[in-house]
């Protein structure tokens, strides 16, 4: 290489050096003229939303607002484009496995009933070829949950991008999964058919976790014990009041047998997954100010004598009742199904909720029953600048098209495997 030929390659290097550091300094960035929900039930059609850095510095209405455009290193004119709150998928495996059929990469249950002392934290995998697909439909932040046994084990609530867990998570070991024994269940019988079974294990099973609560709660009580157990370790949290109980109940008596069980015990900070009876002990609930994780409405009713849209109806009773609840994708192919989950709250939304009840039922209300609220869940100066813009409605799979995401005031990138091969087949047969 000629010394000219080499001067110029350096001077190339250099300016592109100097280009990738001005675009790693554009932190102030304003977003205008789009139609901005909240996430509390407010919506400016003509607002701004101001990023400075990682955290949101202006939200409100443009009217009568005179922009200098000079003082930010970014304007973006939205043009009627929707702007909301990062979504946030509750009670799921996302991200703790990569393929059903390959048991080496199932990490969302471990062997034992009681395991308040496994972190699914450090199971999280950055790299799962799920995860980029449920970002492209705007879900940014997932509550990495572990599954099965009377207790399952500690949740943690991560962002979807990351080198590796620890870039990723928000909130560590924000609460403990316990599984509530279930009386009866729905079983095969060859004579009946489908029906409700009883659950022979039944009492044993209460028993055990009445002496494991119990056992656990004395040990809590102790400051520095003479011998360390690191189960009962792991449950000071939740006596505490610094960790919740995740109970998952659906049937309304176990419910009621649940909430008996955390007021027996002095539990601070409960809160009911699934819930699917949660209008029958509305009543209850609210008296009890227990919040509730609804599994996914994009279900078939318990009963034959249930309507036909029973569970789709369930948040806007819910909400009428005033009830704090969000909405999950929580069922059978959950990891996969999570990018539904804006679609989910649009069910609800088309079942009496409301289109903005239904975007805090994923949002603000996701984040205050996790205890993140101070941080996500709205589009409120000085949260976290993460937020999804979309050409339609977030809410409405036919419309709905995520054009951009921020992080942590990041740009998040929206393709994935999927869009990809879209992109790679279109091209080849020329589809327009």
């Amino acid at each position: 290489m000629s010394k000219l030929l080499k001067f110029y390659s350096l001077f190339s290097l250099s300016l592109l050096g100097s280009f990738l550091q001005a675009q790693k300094t554009k932190t102030h960035i304003a977003f205008i003229n789009g139609v901005v929900h909240v996430g509390n039930g407010t919506v400016y059609e003509t607002g701004i939303v101001t990023l400075q850095g990682q955290t949101l510095e202006m939200v409100m209405d443009m009217k009568g607002l005179r922009l200098n455009p000079p003082a930010y290193d970014t304007v973006i004119d939205l043009q009627g484009q929707h702007v909301y709150p990062a979504l946030i998928n509750t009670n799921s495996i996302l991200g703790l496995h990569d393929a059903d059929a390959v048991r080496a990469t199932l990490d969302f249950q471990e062997v034992g009933e009681f395991n308040p002392h496994v972190r699914s934290l450090i199971a999280y995998n950055t790299d799962n070829k799920i995860t980029p697909t449920v970002k492209t439909n705007g879900v940014l932040y997932t509550q990495v949950t572990p599954r099965g046994n009377l207790i399952a084990g500690t949740s943690s609530i991560l962002s979807l991008e990351g080198w590796n867990w620890e870039d990723a998570v928000l909130k560590a070991d924000d609460g403990i999964h316990l599984n509530f024994p279930v009386e009866k269940y729905m079983g095969w019988d060859e004579e009946k058919g489908m029906n409700l079974k009883k659950n022979k294990n039944y009492t044993e099973q209460l028993n055990k976790l009445h002496q494991f609560f119990s056992q656990a709660q004395a040990y809590c009580l102790q400051a520095t014990p003479n011998e360390k157990n690191i189960r009962f370790e792991a449950m000071r949290g939740v006596f505490s009041g610094t960790q919740r109980l995740y109970i998952t109940a659906f049937k309304a008596h176990e419910m009621l047998a649940a909430i008996q069980f955390v007021k027996q015990y002095s539990i601070k900070a409960p809160v009911i997954c699934g819930a699917r009876d949660a209008l029958k002990i509305a009543e209850v609930l609210k008296t009890s100010k227990i919040p509730v994780i609804l599994s996914r409405l994009h279900d078939l009713p318990d009963l034959e004598s249930d309507d036909i849209d029973a569970v789709f109806k369930l948040p806007a009773q819910l909400s009428k009742d005033s009830i704090l609840f969000c909405l999950s994708a929580y069922g059978d192919m959950e990891s996969m199904q999570s990018r539904n989950l804006p679609f989910i709250a649009g069910t609800a939304a088309a079942y009496g909720l409301g289109k903005e009840a239904a975007l805090t039922a994923i949002t603000l209300n996701a984040a205050r029953i996790l205890g993140i609220d101070k941080q996500l869940g709205s589009l409120e100066a000085g949260k976290l600048a993460s937020l999804v813009i979309s050409q339609g409605d977030i809410l409405d799979m036919r419309s709905s098209q995520v054009v951009m995401a921020y992080l942590n005031g990041k740009p998040v990138t929206l393709s994935n495997q999927q869009t990809e091969l879209y992109e790679k087949y279109k091209a080849k047969y020329g589809i327009k």
